[in-house]
């Protein structure tokens, strides 16, 4: 099984690369972002390397650091979502943004990447979202507070904040950290105005 590919760069197509490894030139498709990062042909390089082993086929798949290779695991264990649409998704979003938008449940980030809809995206953020926080940058706070408003179980004044600032058009992810820390600093008993007021300090940070 290959785990790494360094080389020198041969030749660029859509979504692959030919890495020159010793005189054996490796077809290894990417994402997007993966391809803008590797440098001109003629220029060395190095990918991480998942390796796709089928009865007709062997498929390698190369990630610029071995993060995008776990989330590229992680994408393809979600029903519906292959190895296309995984790629696409990590063309779009970083890891670190990927994470932070299944454990805000935005499933708008989501599917910002071609060929992912809106019920793919609640699929990925339903059977990833407990894998997330791991990877996030996310205040635990806020990722715990997005949950509750998930199921409705976020007190009234903290929903009526979130939905304010949110109306303001700042998106679900950034109201949900602000009133977040908002409610850590008013305390349980704060109302909608004060966590409005002091949301809107921290956005402004």
């Amino acid at each position: 099984m290959i785990g790494k590919l360094k080389g020198i760069v041969d030749s660029y197509g859509d979504d692959w690369v030919i890495l020159d490894v010793g005189g054996v030139g490796y077809l290894v498709h990417c994402s997007s972002r993966t391809l803008q990062g590797l440098p001109s042909p003629g220029e060395a390089a190095q990918l991480a390397i998942e390796t796709y082993v089928r009865e007709d086929m062997i498929k390698l798949f190369g990630f610029g650091a071995d993060v995008e290779r776990e989330w590229f695991r992680l994408l393809m264990t979600v029903q519906g979502v292959g190895s296309k649409v995984a790629l696409a998704i990590l063309g779009v979003l970083k890891p670190a943004d990927l994470a932070n938008a299944i454990a805000m449940q935005d499933k708008a980030q989501v599917s910002r990447a071609p060929g992912v809809g809106p019920k793919v995206a609640a699929r990925i953020i339903a059977e990833l979202k407990d894998k997330a926080p791991a990877f996030s940058s996310i205040d635990p706070a806020a990722i715990s507070l997005q949950d509750d408003l998930a199921d409705r179980r976020a007190p009234l004044a903290v929903a009526d904040a979130v939905s304010a600032l949110t109306n303001l058009g700042y998106q679900q992810a950034q109201a949900s950290a602000a009133v977040a820390a908002a409610a850590r600093s008013a305390g349980e008993d704060a109302t909608t105005e004060t966590l409005i007021r002091l949301g809107l300090k921290e956005l402004a940070r």
